[in-house]
């Protein structure tokens, strides 16, 4: 791009800035509950600039945009940008403002944005702002760096990383802003899916996009419905197969008595003149499936035109309808469910004379107008002067060139769609009840569910029978524009009868959502209470790190905790209700799933993952899982976990009511449970009662028994506490959502750590003469838990035996501890590492975890090391003796129940022993 040249001020060198990355958020994140697109920049030497230091440029930004003139920033009225540019800003935040106007310019009107710098990165910052269509948003990034980059001085000028993230840019500002707008007009909704998605945003109805074009999916699981246009799921195929054929609509509106001109259909010139002869000049000659306007001409008058008007309509379709001409305005009666919502009458593209200007001209100035367009995307539609046109104008002795006189009204087509240039008056409060009964009729018998009635009559408040004229066309699919924004008269909402039509009495289309996030226990919780809520025969959608799944059935496998998991369940017809598993890395990647949830659940956050991606202390964890809380819709609720500090201080954030869990005695509350509770507030805790533990459920001031801990399988009669505190939270979940007590206590009863109901966690087979338990504990907090309860289990078996392995993006310290935790739940250890190492060279995590453990006092001779996880698996069988106690953690939880089940001991040992790709370590 073209520089600023005459900018000044001192200079000193340093690196240029770099766009270090850019991601899309596409539901609520860490920043915002916005859409937002981020860019990660670098300013390097920048960094010592901020825009006050840079002479002139506030000035020649604003020459380019002076959009941003508007802009309040943080002073909130019109002017603050420019006054913090003034002040001095540094040119990320420029960034920000200048992606948000040219959005604006092209047509996407967009205010939000932020821009922050990232922690321990002197330099670096997230460039933040909203968008309607995230190719658009792009592309408006991109051109906003080029645009900054412009208007440097040469020696400040440079940038790396575009390319290497975007598309190729353009030379210079103008062919950009050009190129963005060609973008948009490409990724722009017509008038009618526009008002129909305005409409259903408006009733908080969620929107997605299915392709490039305009199929529209409005609402979530077995409330959703599909648009295209003004064409929706209840649009019948076979009533838009009759609209199509437009004699077959004749006949059968001919047969139920409805006013409709005689016609034939005719496939040669000679034909339909003699089809003209029969039906009496002037007729209409139009394609038997043409729309819009496309190929009909009307009053035609001589054999000459009658020929002329054959040719216009056999260049759409094969076969040509010749029918009466109806004397009369011609008008576009919108039926919807049966009822009229809408009447416009259509007038043909003209132009009025001055008495200087020629018709060519008259049309250039109505053209100026800056509602007409190009195709049906604008309120109204450019006017081009065509062989139509001039045909049409030949026959009153006119041209193109013809200097009509003032006041003069020149018509320039014979039929009035708006697609070629016509325009629309509303008519709606004027229709005659007869006029409207045979409009309302004419729908019913063609079967759709939104039909645009073509009438031709004289007076539309008159009845036909009088004035003569009916039915000349009915529609599918009929276009929205000339009632949302006539050429006169009052606009008409009609996307709300539409929508009403969809989404009868309020609904938004939502089905309930609940979602649970936390360091452990997700996906265990998600199973509980998607087996408590699949008890009253409904279908369940649920994602987990296991697979999607509908009720028991796996329609996806792999880990399905991200967004893109949760948005395949939503989009799935049959789903009543969505528990959806949210994991910290989709959170970071692109945000939510979903705009808002019913009920969200934090159930701990403790040290996992922490240095990636920017997440490097608790306090940064727990602000990732808390945007699950904070996405809460208003009247929903939030459940957090009291016991655990950095989860009960969501409060504050979280969104709908609260309703805490615990593991704690009520005697032993912190002082804010008590508060809580003692205000009304609900929690759920379990309490000592005798021997055992009895689940109380405390609101509105009172304490209900639920029922015994212990008859609940899958706290194996109480002692596995993590498991307790997953059904706490799955119980207060079930709960907040109005599932019956004696549901949710006979879901709790029947669920087991079975592989079928959970695999992955806490599954026990008894097969070989010692027990197995397979768990995914993944992390220190989750090996800790483990092995709180394979003490509590110690009594019952001789030894305990433990295969332990770690992900390899775990810091060293992490993963040390593990190997410590190891070496103090288990008399033989067996070390494993992932299929997936993430980046460290094989046997670098194995060792880490022989030096935690060595470290914690463990003697070397109870360590051995196999790094496949397969040959781990069938080292720690092997090792084991009867009336041992064998827990295998597992990455690939499946294949190592396969590997469980069919263990024999007198099969020869793993073949992969004595290959390459195994290595032993300090075997003992």
């Amino acid at each position: 791009m073209s520089a600023a040249n005459e900018l000044g001020g001192a200079r000193q060198p340093s690196r240029e800035m770099h766009v270090l990355s850019v991601k899309v958020y596409r539901g609520p994140h860490v920043y915002s509950s916005y859409p937002m697109i981020q860019i990660q920049l670098d300013l390097g030497r920048l960094e010592a600039w901020p825009t006050s230091s840079i002479g002139g440029f506030t000035r020649a930004l604003t020459e380019q945009l002076p959009g941003l003139q508007g802009h309040g920033c943080s002073y909130g009225t019109p002017g603050g940008f420019i006054r913090r540019m003034e002040e001095g800003t540094w040119l990320g935040h420029v960034i920000e403002h200048v992606a948000l106007e040219l959005q604006t310019v092209v047509g996407m009107h967009v205010t939000r944005g932020k821009t922050r710098s990232v922690k321990g990165r002197p330099g670096v910052y997230n460039v933040m702002y909203t968008y309607v269509d995230e190719s658009v948003a792009l592309a408006a990034g991109r051109l906003a760096v080029e645009l900054v980059q412009s208007l440097l001085p040469d020696d400040l000028r440079g940038v790396r990383g575009l390319d290497e993230i975007w598309p190729e840019g353009a030379e210079d500002f103008a062919t950009g802003l050009e190129q963005l707008r060609a973008v948009h007009k490409r990724r722009a909704l017509g008038p009618t899916t526009a008002s129909l998605v305005h409409e259903a945003e408006r009733r908080n109805i969620p929107v997605h996009r299915l392709d490039d074009s305009s199929l529209m999916l409005l609402g979530q699981g077995k409330l959703q419905k599909r648009i295209r246009a003004s064409c929706s799921d209840l649009t019948s195929q076979i009533g838009t197969d009759i609209a199509a054929d437009k004699d077959l609509t004749k006949v059968l509106l001919d047969q139920a008595g409805l006013p409709v001109p005689r016609g034939e259909l005719v496939r040669t010139p000679d034909e339909a003149v003699r089809a003209a002869e029969r039906l009496g000049y002037p007729v209409v000659t139009k394609p038997l499936d043409g729309n819009h306007g496309r190929g009909v001409t009307i009053d035609l008058r001589s054999e000459p035109e009658l020929r002329w008007g054959f040719e216009q309509a056999r260049e759409h379709s094969r076969v040509v309808i010749v029918e009466q001409y109806f004397t009369g305005s011609d008008h576009r009666i919108l039926v919807v469910g049966g009822e009229i919502v809408a009447v416009a009458e259509r007038v043909p593209a003209h132009v009025v004379g001055d008495g200087e200007s020629t018709i060519a001209a008259l049309v250039a100035k109505v053209n100026e107008d800056p509602r007409r367009g190009e195709g049906h995307a604008s309120v109204l539609t450019r006017i081009d002067i065509d062989a139509c046109v001039e045909h049409f104008l030949a026959a009153s002795g006119l041209g193109p060139d013809s200097v009509p006189g003032r006041g003069q009204a020149v018509l320039l087509r014979p039929t009035a769609n708006l697609s070629t240039g016509g325009t629309a008056i509303d008519r709606t409060d004027e229709i005659h009840p007869e006029n409207a009964l045979i409009a309302r009729r004419a729908a019913r018998i063609v079967g759709l569910d939104i039909a645009g009635i073509d009438f031709i009559c004289p007076d539309i408040s008159r009845p036909v029978s009088e004035t003569g004229g009916g039915i000349i066309e009915v529609n599918a699919g009929p276009g929205f524009r000339m009632h949302l924004e006539p050429f006169q008269g009052r606009p008409r909402n009609v996307a709300r009868p539409v929508l009403e039509l969809l989404f009868p009495h309020g609904s938004n289309g939502r089905v309930p959502i609940l979602a649970v996030t936390g360091t452990n226990g997700k996906s265990t919780t998600c199973r509980m209470l998607s087996h408590i809520l699949q008890q009253p025969g409904i279908t369940v959608g649920m994602t987990s790190t296991t697979g999607a799944y509908l009720n028991r059935d796996r329609i996806l496998s792999g880990d399905c905790s991200g967004p893109r998991s949760a948005r395949l369940i939503l989009r799935e017809p049959g789903v009543d209700v969505a528990v959806l598993e949210c994991a910290r890395g989709g959170i970071l990647r692109e945000g939510l799933g979903f705009d808002e949830c019913d009920v969200g659940a934090v159930l701990n956050v403790s040290e996992d993952h922490l240095g990636l991606k920017g997440i490097d202390t608790i306090e940064d964890l727990a602000a990732v899982k808390s945007v699950v809380v904070e996405s809460v819709r208003r009247g929903g609720w939030s459940v957090l976990n009291a016991d655990n500090a950095p989860t009960a201080a969501m409060a504050q954030y979280a969104g709908g009511n609260i309703c805490y869990f615990s593991l704690r005695d009520q005697n032993d509350w912190p002082e804010f449970l008590k508060e809580h509770v003692a205000n009304g507030g609900r929690a759920i805790n379990r309490e000592r009662m005798g021997e055992g533990w009895d689940i109380v459920i405390h609101e509105d001031s009172e304490a209900i028994y639920f029922m015994k801990a212990h008859e609940i399988p899958a706290t194996f009669d109480g002692w596995a506490e993590f498991n307790l505190a997953n059904a706490l939270a799955a119980i207060a979940m079930a709960h907040c959502h109005r599932v019956p007590l004696n549901t949710i206590r006979a879901a709790m009863r029947s669920f087991t750590t079975s592989f079928e109901d959970s695999p992955g966690r806490l599954n026990v087979h008894d097969g070989h003469g010692f027990r197995v338990i397979l768990d995914y504990a993944h992390n220190p907090e989750g090996l800790r838990e483990l092995g709180k309860l394979i003490n509590k289990m110690r009594v019952r078996y001789e030894r305990t035996v433990g295969l332990i392995g770690v992900a390899g993006d775990r810091r060293d310290s992490d993963i040390r501890e593990m190997g410590a935790l190891a070496a103090q739940f288990f008399d033989v250890i067996v070390f494993k590492e992932d299929d997936l190492l993430r980046g460290r060279p094989p046997g670098s995590v194995a060792a880490l975890l022989r030096e935690g453990a060595i470290g914690a006092g463990c003697a070397p001779g109870r360590l051995h090391t196999v790094l496949s996880e397969e040959g781990a698996a069938d080292m720690s069988m092997r090792l084991a003796r009867p009336g041992d106690l064998v827990l295998l953690t597992a990455d690939d939880v499946e294949r190592m129940w396969r590997q469980i089940q069919s263990f024999d001991p007198n099969n020869a040992p793993w073949p992969g022993f004595t290959g390459d790709n195994v290595h032993m370590l300090g075997a003992g």
